[in-house]
């Protein structure tokens, strides 16, 4: 299963304790549930054959190792050889409007890479978004053909992370299992979450996109708990680029 984070930074010290206590606890099972499909078969194959592509923009070649777990639709894993570069706009149209994105090919050319071979070939089409947080962190959670939350396409590929990242509201990113295990699985950032640097930052969305999918959490999830399915569903319908 894909999460965003497994920790959150330490809450504000003025924070009465026994509120400190449950704010970590809403977060760290929050951020378990960030995690994606990669399996730690993979995760250990990819760190070894995928540390090239670690390096973000500075790569010339990706790589996309078989995951041990099946796809949950079947694709071709992408080209080596990322297709583009710069800022690469893109829709993507859901049940609930759609959500103008902005793809950074230079910041994570394997990850856009990835993102855009998955969409020409029709992965994300009738996909659910299969997971909203509204406590601890503030994210929906799409890209999972089966809608469990551990699907993925078949492959796996290397964080492009450099340490630096944050994740205010707007910003896109990939979920994971853990380093070296991303997927299909990525989430939208509705307002700032606090989260360590372990997940690639591919994208960001424009302010009435997100103002979107806040308006969508704001209704908040099915069972009424702050981790769940969104009560309002979110079916993505198919990812174009301008």
């Amino acid at each position: 299963m894909d999460h965003p984070a497994r920790h959150r930074s330490r809450a504000l010290t003025h924070r009465p304790l026994s509120a400190v206590t449950v704010l970590a606890v809403l977060a760290v099972l929050a951020l378990l549930a960030l995690t994606a499909c990669g399996s730690a078969d993979s995760a250990d194959d990819s760190a070894g054959s995928n540390a090239g592509a670690s390096d973000g923009a500075g790569s010339s070649a990706c790589q996309y190792p078989a995951d041990s777990a099946p796809a949950a639709k079947d694709v071709e894993p992408p080209k080596e050889s990322p297709q583009t570069s710069g800022k690469v706009a893109a829709t993507v149209s859901t049940t609930a409007g759609d959500l103008s994105v902005s793809l950074d090919a230079d910041g994570a050319p394997c990850t856009v890479n990835s993102f855009l071979s998955l969409a020409d070939q029709k992965y994300f089409d009738d996909t659910d978004c299969h997971r909203l947080t509204t406590e601890g962190i503030f994210v929906l959670q799409c890209g999972d053909p089966s809608g469990t939350g551990s699907g993925g396409p078949g492959y796996t590929f290397a964080d492009e992370v450099d340490g630096s990242e944050k994740y205010p509201a707007g910003t896109l990113a990939m979920a994971n299992a853990g380093p070296d295990t991303n997927g299909s699985q990525f989430f939208v950032v509705y307002d700032d979450s606090s989260l360590p640097p372990d997940y690639t930052v591919f994208g960001s969305l424009d302010a009435a996109s997100t103002k979107s999918v806040a308006d969508i959490a704001a209704k908040g999830t099915e069972s009424g708990a702050s981790d769940g399915a969104p009560k309002e569903a979110v079916t993505i319908t198919g990812v174009t680029v301008e």
